[in-house]
């Protein structure tokens, strides 16, 4: 490996480590990611797959509560989509009344996992306002 430094007089623009091929190690390719981002880009996705993490396991009346304003059908529609990309069980209990339960796959906590550096970055933003957070398990 090599070490290129291009400096400027007023500031150093940047430090590069390239490898035996000229190639900077810093570029990645986000072609894996296309697949992906079809899915946690839709508006919900993110924040179902955290609310679920952070419970283990949830009832879809308790998820609305804690996704205020969600409408009943966005939340159907994107936990179907989640499920569809295993990201989300659906757990149904044969029981009366009938019950149904949903957790992350492992795919869905590495997920989590992965977005969890995202949202402490967003937090500890300068100026973030988090004007309405209906999360019921932190402590306000």
């Amino acid at each position: 490996m090599e070490r290129e430094s291009k400096s400027n007089n007023d500031d150093n623009v940047s430090t590069n480590v390239t490898n035996n091929n000229n190639v900077d190690s810093n570029i990645i390719c986000l072609c894996p990611l296309e697949g992906v981002i079809d899915i946690i880009s839709k508006k919900w996705s993110l924040l179902i797959i955290n609310e679920i993490g952070n419970h283990g396991s949830i009832r879809f009346n308790h998820l609305m509560e804690e996704l205020k304003p969600i409408s009943p059908k966005t939340l159907a529609d994107t936990l179907k989509e989640l499920q569809k990309a295993g990201l989300v069980d659906r757990h149904v209990f044969n029981e009366i009344p009938p019950r149904v339960e949903y957790v992350l796959t492992k795919e869905g906590k590495e997920l989590r996992s992965a977005i969890i550096p995202l949202l402490r970055w967003a937090i500890a933003r300068e100026g973030t306002v988090v004007a309405h957070c209906s999360c019921t398990l932190i402590k306000k």
